[in-house]
């Protein structure tokens, strides 16, 4: 009778590293970590403008984790939903439920488990209001604007709800009051929302038109209308505009502020009228990418500047 050696016992020592790594990476990437590090800055953001005493504290923290929890529920339920379709798109085809990585039903309730974790921590190491509005970003996410999706192209309006939640929600944890502070914050996140979604749709218009979701206006779908995402996308970007300088008008900042979001404001604005102009993958990323130094500036300029008044 022989027996395993020490080199095959090595190996099958790192074959068992390497399985559950890999099996960790699946995980990962149900999370969408870069989605949820960016919602968590919001938060971050909202939590800091509403909070009287020290910005960094166990309520924070508490929020942040519970928050955390209903995003990565949100995308591991999301993935769970579209399964079929993220097969049918070169995008998404190697994701851990299609690819065949992970069993659909582990990633229901590994969702359905943060969830319910996230909403458990925020109802009681936070607060009420909070926990309410967590559970309704969740629910309107995966159950209403996920299945909308294949069948029109408003599931992107619905979507931006959710997507503009959570600067509320750090907000609410913050002590803050669901008032014209709170609406401010919510309509810059909301409108930022068009123009960025609307650049990745034109992307991958192919892709979802594949997979049979309306990310685009029917007309773009169905006979490629030129000009009419650059249209929608400045509508929104010009939209923005107005709404971005309301914390200087409710007092959550002054001057400093007001000018800075004025002139990042103009410049999603071109971004977005150089699509109608040539619309094209060049233009599209050019929107995409301004969309990402568009928020994180005007972020921190909204922050400094209310700390500084403060002071």
């Amino acid at each position: 009778m022989s027996s395993a050696g020490p080199s095959s016992t090595r190996t099958m020592t790192l074959s068992g590293r390497n399985a559950i790594a890999s099996r960790l990476a699946d995980y990962v990437e149900l999370t969408k970590p870069k989605i949820a590090v960016m919602a968590l800055v919001t938060v971050t953001v909202g939590y800091t403008l509403a909070a009287q005493g020290p910005w960094f504290s166990w309520s924070l923290l508490s929020a942040m984790a519970g928050i955390a929890l209903m995003a990565i529920a949100s995308s591991s339920l999301n993935q769970w939903v579209e399964r079929e379709t993220d097969a049918l798109m070169h995008r998404t085809s190697d994701r851990p439920i299609p690819a065949g990585r992970l069993h659909p039903a582990e990633v229901f309730w590994f969702g359905l488990g943060c969830g319910l974790s996230g909403t458990f921590i925020l109802a009681v190491y936070v607060n009420a209001t909070t926990a309410w509005l967590g559970l309704f970003t969740f629910a309107l996410y995966t159950f209403l604007y996920t299945p909308l999706k294949r069948y029109t192209s408003l599931c992107t309006a619905i979507g931006a709800i959710p997507g503009a939640l959570p600067p509320v929600l750090g907000w609410t944890a913050g002590g803050g009051e669901l008032n014209s502070s709170a609406f401010a914050l919510f309509g810059i996140l909301f409108l930022w929302q068009f123009p960025h979604f609307l650049a990745i749709a034109w992307l991958y218009r192919e892709d979802y038109s594949r997979a049979g979701l309306k990310m685009l206006p029917a007309k773009v779908q169905s006979d490629g209308a030129k000009k009419i995402t650059g249209y929608l996308a400045t509508a929104y970007a010009t939209a923005l505009i107005p709404v971005s300088v309301l914390p200087s008008e409710v007092g959550l900042a002054g001057s400093r502020y007001l000018w800075s979001a004025l002139v990042l404001g103009l410049g999603y604005l071109v971004v977005s009228l150089l699509m109608i102009r040539d619309e094209s993958r060049r233009s599209a990323r050019r929107v995409l990418y301004y969309s990402l130094v568009y928020l994180p500036l005007l972020l921190i300029a909204l922050t400094w500047d209310h700390l500084a008044l403060l002071q």
